[in-house]
């Protein structure tokens, strides 16, 4: 259900609510709260407040270390961007898990504070949301979102299952894949039994794993 903004004196967090681009701003840059993560897509926003616990925080660093692994050992040039807002003016903000531009073709974004500006540097090739309460939005109206964005792949990862829905993009439509397009060889089994060695192993038992499975 999506409320309106102008009816309401406090934002409803974690559900999508009806808004300007000036009212997004005004609200996702309000002090009460910085603390959580903005989105905003064909005229709604989206505030999430929720707290991330243990299963979000390290599902989310073995998706680092995986990507990271894999790129190295491919020599697959990538650069990763954790809990970044990208931004297309007036339009678009999102701010994902995971970003990774990957390829021979991108340039090294420069240093920064301000969201990244996807029409001058373009889309994340790769865009990661970990999501438990959220999936659902994850799998749906974040989807959308990134598929208007313009990013080649996207995963939405549910943590309490340690499964991987991901999704290939080409002209702002989606399908499912279960190997990566953009990582060329990487299954989304090999990532799934990674998170889920996550929850006896530590993570250096499951790099040494993942060093052995890449070479």
């Amino acid at each position: 259900m999506v409320a309106n903004l102008s009816t309401v004196t406090k934002i409803e967090t974690d559900t999508w609510v009806r808004a300007t681009w000036e009212e997004f701003l005004r609200v996702a840059y309000n002090p009460v709260y910085l603390q959580g993560r903005s989105y905003y897509d064909l005229g709604h926003m989206r505030i999430e407040m929720a707290a991330l616990g243990s299963s979000h925080g390290h599902d989310n660093a073995l998706l680092s270390i995986i990507l990271t692994l894999f790129t190295t050992l491919k020599k697959i040039r990538v650069q990763q961007f954790l809990n970044t807002s990208f931004r297309r003016e007036g339009l678009q903000e999102c701010q994902p898990d995971c970003a990774f531009y990957i390829g021979d073709d991108f340039k090294v974004l420069p240093r920064g504070n301000s969201p990244i500006d996807v029409d001058l540097v373009g889309a994340p090739s790769l865009i990661i949301e970990i999501g438990a309460s959220s999936i659902n939005d994850d799998l749906g109206r974040k989807r959308v979102l990134y598929e208007r964005l313009g990013v080649r792949e996207y995963w939405a990862v549910d943590v309490a299952v340690a499964e991987v829905f991901a999704f290939s993009v080409a002209e702002g439509r989606s399908g499912r894949i279960e190997v990566s397009e953009v990582l060329s060889g990487l299954a989304m089994a090999t990532v799934e039994e990674a998170l889920r060695r996550g929850w006896q192993e530590d993570d250096a038992a499951i790099g040494q794993w993942l060093m052995e499975l890449f070479v």
